[in-house]
């Protein structure tokens, strides 16, 4: 009899509606698997959307200057001048705009109106912060008159303020407005380097054990559902058609379990867009499940569940006698070694060139081998892992003389793909977090200096002497200095340029990680690092000239020679400082009466705690709220991305424990029911229960022990290679390793504890086979 495909759907239907509690506690075991899965799916996949509006609202609020108008401004002119400066590890934005009386001005995104001279607009988190930071109002002169839209705004935690003022107000640095709107954000929330390695992480943490846990979900109770597809096969049903009636089964759970997953994200995502992750925070809309997203997850997490459950249908429609009868499974076969020895050798090549002492860091194909290494191996280990455990199951069976090892090794010998779904997305788990780790190892060393001081450099343009003297008072400023570079005519010439700092010998002291010994009171002295390299075009006996405001007139200068001397002050400037590569010191007493250089930075010193860091940068805005202050070394927009990585790292990871402990669960409890048969089989005949619940355990622990070590092994291997390739400094890393092992051994402490309730003392007579 050859079925059409109505009445396949037909027969499938009423077998699912005819299953009985078993077969409803399954299809809604299966829906509920795949609706944790699809929700997992939904959230990796939208975190590109989000990043993507950041920076989309980003670039729609970037202020853009007239076109060939570079610092060239009139009084009909409108002018604008950006500030952004570290709120720990958070920018603070501030954009200044000096409106001309009568003229339009062009309105920010997200804005009512332009604010007027005297008025600020303020980001809605900001007006939070300063309830709480009065200090930082010294920031923003004026009167807040409202606040700043979601359009204008990155996110909702963002501290972003518009100020208006009168042009006068503003230095020489700024530059006439034309408009906003850019086509590229001028930071983006992750730059496009880093932001392909964290997609290739998250896949690896996230993506690729969600797939074996949605097969997983696919394949529950995939014994019984074989033993009945055999059934309907012998009753006279075609191979196509007993495949379309098993195809009704698993496409219907994963259908409704993919329509419950994007509802719960949907929910998911209104909440979490309130709290949102350390250093992301989204609107949420920016979150909502897009076109792509929904096909994604309502098309392909079906067909998936369709592709995974047509193999062992289809096994059993092609030989329905074998499978009603409980034939032995054919032996595992052994191409998974094909993908697994060269994704080892791939990264095992990278590590030997990195003991070796060479840099394999220089060339495009490390960002090709590398990747294509590490799937390879984590695909290797989960294809390998039932050859494997097959193999030395057969090993310990023949060699062992306890009971419980040996019922659970001749298990795992003949079906060792049962207990290889139990374990295969914890071993992936494990593996992903080792790259992880090294992708975290990466970004620590691109994060803020752990020196004991911080520095602060301010364009000796943008303030007067008064204000010079006041900056030297502020609360937490326990040093100053002015550095400068020597006058050349020409901006292109090839004349050799030095850097002086005007400082006496206890300031000098102050900004040196070493106190310098042989420092003379009111004598030029030539300075030298011992960790700097010297420039040899700089000859000591020359003579080099810098330029000074005259003590005269507005705007005239004069020229001040310094000989460099040929004896040198060695000194130690920390780590990063203005003061390294200084070449000579100049005392404030050798300058000419009244004069100060025309160019150069102002130099203050505190210490590098963050209150202190927080208290003088408020300080210092409230004094002088336009100048530009640098804290040297602090690269906020660097620390901003590495905040974003490692939120979304540690989300990765999150999902990725949930998915492998998930997977863990569901296999576990399918297997338990697929093995109540054998269980009461073993229970007639008599086997103590202690027999019973330690050969469960071994049977487990088997496979998931040796997944565990290669996936360690593979990932501090992959991690390796990954650092060496990166062009760091770090290239072996143990600080991770521990933590990975303590949870590797309670992954296996936990699995053992989990299979002992799955074992049952009394013998159920309908679960013993007839056949």
């Amino acid at each position: 009899m050859k079925a059409r495909p109505a009445i396949s759907l037909l027969i499938g239907i009423r077998l699912l509606r005819g299953a009985g509690r078993a077969g409803l506690a399954r299809f809604l075991l299966m829906s509920l698997g795949c609706a944790m899965g699809v929700a997992c799916l939904a959230a990796v996949l939208t975190i590109p959307a989000i990043l993507s509006a950041h920076d989309s609202r980003a670039a729609a609020r970037e202020p853009q200057p007239v076109t060939g108008a570079l610092h060239a401004r009139s009084a009909a002119d409108t002018v604008f001048l950006t500030r952004q400066d570290p709120y720990g590890s958070q920018p603070f934005t501030r954009v200044f705009e000096g409106r001309a009386t009568g003229v339009h001005v062009p309105r920010p995104p997200g804005v009512d109106g332009v604010p007027s001279p005297g008025e600020v607009l303020v980001s809605p988190h900001l007006r939070e912060v300063l309830a709480g930071q009065p200090g930082l109002a010294g920031l923003l002169p004026g009167r807040i008159v409202g606040t700043i839209g979601p359009a204008g705004l990155t996110g909702p935690d963002e501290l972003y303020a518009y100020i208006g003022r009168i042009p006068g107000q503003l230095p020489a640095s700024a530059r006439p407005l034309a408009g906003f709107g850019s086509k590229w954000a001028p930071t983006p929330a992750v730059d496009s380097s880093t932001l392909d390695i964290l997609r290739f992480a998250l896949a690896c943490l996230v993506l690729l054990p969600l797939a074996v846990f949605l097969s997983v979900c696919a394949r529950l109770s995939a014994e019984a559902r074989a033993r009945r597809l055999a059934a309907l096969r012998l009753l006279g049903h075609s191979v196509k058609g007993t495949l379309r009636v098993n195809a009704v089964e698993t496409v219907a759970a994963a259908l409704l379990g993919a329509v419950i997953g994007v509802g719960v994200y949907a929910l998911a995502n209104e909440v979490l867009a309130e709290v949102g992750l350390p250093g992301l925070q989204w609107y949420p809309p920016d979150g909502r499940p897009t076109t792509t997203v929904l096909a994604v997850c309502l098309i392909g997490c079906p067909a998936l569940a369709w592709f995974v459950g047509r193999h062992r249908a289809r096994e059993a429609a092609l030989r329905p006698l074998q499978v009603r009868r409980g034939a032995r499974p054919r032996s595992p076969k052994k191409y998974g070694l094909l993908l697994l020895l060269p994704g080892l050798g791939v990264i095992c090549g990278y590590c030997v060139l990195g003991v070796l002492g060479r840099d394999p860091s220089e060339g495009p194909a490390n960002s090709v081998f590398v990747p294509v290494g590490v799937l390879l191996t984590g695909a290797g280990l989960v294809l390998a892992l039932a050859p494997v455990t097959a193999w030395l199951a057969r090993r310990l069976a023949g060699t062992t003389e306890s009971l419980p090892m040996a019922l659970a090794m001749r298990r795992n010998e003949v079906e060792p793909g049962s207990s290889l779904r139990v374990v295969m997305g914890l071993v992936l788990l494990v593996h992903a977090a080792s790259l992880a780790q090294g992708l975290l190892v990466e970004l620590a060393h691109i994060s803020r200096p752990t020196s004991s001081t911080q520095e602060y450099a301010i364009p000796l343009s943008d303030l007067s002497d008064s204000r010079r003297v006041r900056m030297g008072q502020v609360e937490g400023v326990k040093g100053q200095a002015v550095a400068m570079g020597s006058w050349i005519p020409d901006a292109g010439s090839s004349e050799p340029r030095i850097t002086a700092v005007v400082a006496d010998c206890a300031q000098l002291a102050a900004f040196s990680a070493v106190p310098p010994r042989g420092c003379v009171e009111g004598r030029i002295q030539r300075l030298t690092d011992p960790e700097v390299a010297e420039d040899p075009g700089i000859r000591p006996g020359r003579s080099y000239p810098f330029l000074l405001s005259g003590s005269g007139r507005e705007g005239d200068t004069e020229k001040f020679r310094v000989t460099l001397p040929r004896d040198a002050l060695t000194i130690r400037a920390h780590q990063p400082s203005a003061f390294v590569g200084a070449d000579v010191l100049i005392p404030p007493s050798a300058l000419p009466a009244g004069s100060r250089p025309t160019a150069g930075s102002f130099l203050l010193l505190s210490d590098s705690d963050p209150d202190t860091v927080r208290a003088v940068l408020d300080g210092l805005g409230a004094l002088a709220p336009t100048a530009e202050v640098e804290a040297v070394g602090v690269n906020v927009e660097a620390l901003q991305q590495i905040t974003v990585v490692k939120s979304l790292l540690a989300a990765g990871m999150v999902l990725g424990l949930a998915i492998g402990v998930a997977a863990f669960a569901v296999s576990a409890a399918d297997r338990a029911m697929e093995r109540r048969g054998r269980l009461a089989m073993l229970n007639l005949l008599g086997a103590r229960p202690l027999t019973v619940r330690a050969a469960q355990c071994i049977q487990v622990l088997l496979p998931l022990a040796v997944g565990l070590v290669g996936a360690l092994v593979a990932g501090r291997l992959a991690e390796s290679s990954y650092l060496i390739t990166g062009g760091g400094t770090v290239h072996w890393d143990a600080d991770g390793l521990p933590l990975l092992v303590v949870c590797t051994g309670g992954i296996l402490l936990v699995a053992a504890l989990a299979s002992l309730p799955l074992t049952r003392r009394h013998v159920e007579i309908q679960h013993i086979r007839r056949d």
